[in-house]
């Protein structure tokens, strides 16, 4: 009457792509991921590394907090860093956060 009756619909031809369209965006989200976040950090890393290892007595550094001043030892985990005359302190070598050129730091 005011209801029209309700017929199955025929069921969709299979899908020809077998679902990997609906994955392509993921998995482009992901390469994006890689090569705008995931690469750059690990490179950045190896690079720091790399500068850790290559640390010698005379360097003049930059702590991660800031502190500069001109390395006297180095020990396999710590350094001893002369920030004024007489002054030494022992850092980490990993929270060394880069490497001055030489003559940067004239006061010491």
């Amino acid at each position: 009457m005011f209801i029209s009756p309700a017929y199955a619909q025929a069921a969709a031809g299979a899908d020809p792509t077998g679902g990997i369209m609906g994955l392509l965006p993921i998995i482009l989200m992901f390469v994006m991921l890689w090569f705008l976040m995931i690469r750059p950090q690990m490179k950045r890393a190896k690079e720091h590394k790399s500068m850790v290892e290559a640390l010698a007595k005379g360097d003049e550094v930059v702590t991660q907090g800031g502190i500069a001043g001109r390395i006297t030892k180095v020990g396999d985990n710590f350094v001893s860093v002369e920030l004024a005359p007489n002054v030494e302190v022992a850092v980490q070598r990993q929270s060394i956060s880069t490497v001055l050129p030489k003559g940067t730091l004239k006061a010491l």
